[in-house]
């Protein structure tokens, strides 16, 4: 559920355009190009390691098993 989640403040936060924004800065930052694909990996990988937290919690028995 949290892969979802992130997923879709990626795609909220590209309707602002934000993506314009990571893209430059990680450009600045670190001198590589990126695209929009790294943009949403980014918001899945985020969603992966929530979804890996939440597991070793014990809290993903609670709320998905049920």
């Amino acid at each position: 559920m949290a892969i979802i989640t992130f997923l879709l403040i990626g795609w909220i936060l590209n309707l602002f355009k934000f993506e314009r924004l990571f893209i430059q800065a990680f450009k600045e930052l670190f001198n590589k190009d990126v695209t929009k694909a790294t943009y949403y990996f980014l918001f899945f990988c985020v969603g992966v390691f929530g979804e890996i937290i939440i597991l070793f919690q014990g809290a993903y028995y609670e709320y998905f098993l049920r």
